[in-house]
């Protein structure tokens, strides 16, 4: 076991408010591509990148090609819980931890079995209908071609945020709170470059704040330990005293 692997386990072992904070680099080890890469594959597909399509002006103007993008890019309903997921659902069902913030869309952290989960993001296994409001699961997302209606005529969208939209202020007060009462603060695969949301980890007041990322980050400095590294293999190395 590693000086800092040492470290973060004595942390865990001292905190019971500890707070998680993930972005796309815990979905990325489940095997769900970073949407944001873009290859030569990519360019030969779509004409524009994957932030223009995933813009609430574009999603207006151009929702068919949306959708292409949404269904071939946004929707890997295969992918599994990995480390990660788990040893975090774990120290929650003992009590340890409070909530996991994320960015990320996926759903696996419920899949794995947390219960309080905090999507800044949105999820993209919930839809609305925008002329209904109904409910539509994202199995009717897959296997519709084209922009998705509902049975009244209203187009469904996924219950994700698009650039240029706001996120949900009830869900953002509500990291506030979690994160701001924590005495240990975990941030894992974000670079912790997209605001508001990487902002909410200012409201830590505790002396445990760890991050655990493969590439340095802009608040590596302000950190009391920084692991670089996959977060499911050090993850994989806490002992949950089970």
């Amino acid at each position: 076991m590693s000086k800092e692997i040492e470290i973060l386990q004595q942390m865990i072992d001292a905190s019971s408010r500890i707070v998680f904070f993930g972005g796309a680099g815990v979905s990325t080890e489940s095997g769900i591509p970073d949407f944001r890469s873009v290859d030569g594959l990519y360019n030969q597909k779509y004409d524009y990148p994957p932030e223009t399509i995933l813009s609430h002006t574009f999603y207006m103007k151009r929702p068919d090609e949306f959708f292409r993008f949404y269904r071939d890019k946004m929707l890997c309903l295969d992918a599994k819980p990995n480390t990660a997921h788990k040893v975090l659902a774990k120290l929650e069902a003992q009590g340890k931890l409070t909530a996991v913030v994320t960015q990320n869309i996926d759903g696996l952290h419920q899949a794995a079995g947390s219960r309080k989960v905090l999507e800044l993001h949105g999820s993209v296994l919930r839809n609305y209908c925008e002329k209904c409001g109904a409910f539509h699961a994202v199995e009717e997302i897959v296997d519709s071609t084209g922009v998705p209606a509902c049975s009244c005529g209203g187009r469904i969208k996924p219950d994700v945020v698009l650039y240029e939209e706001g996120l949900d202020q009830s869900i953002l007060q509500e990291s506030v709170r979690v994160i701001s009462e924590a005495d240990m603060l975990i941030i894992g695969g974000t670079s912790l470059a997209v605001y508001p949301a990487a902002g909410l980890i200012d409201y830590y007041q505790g002396n445990r704040l760890v991050l655990i990322n493969k590439t340095p980050t802009q608040r590596d400095t302000k950190a009391d330990l920084v692991i670089t590294g996959s977060i499911g293999e050090v993850f994989a190395q806490i002992d949950l005293h089970e």
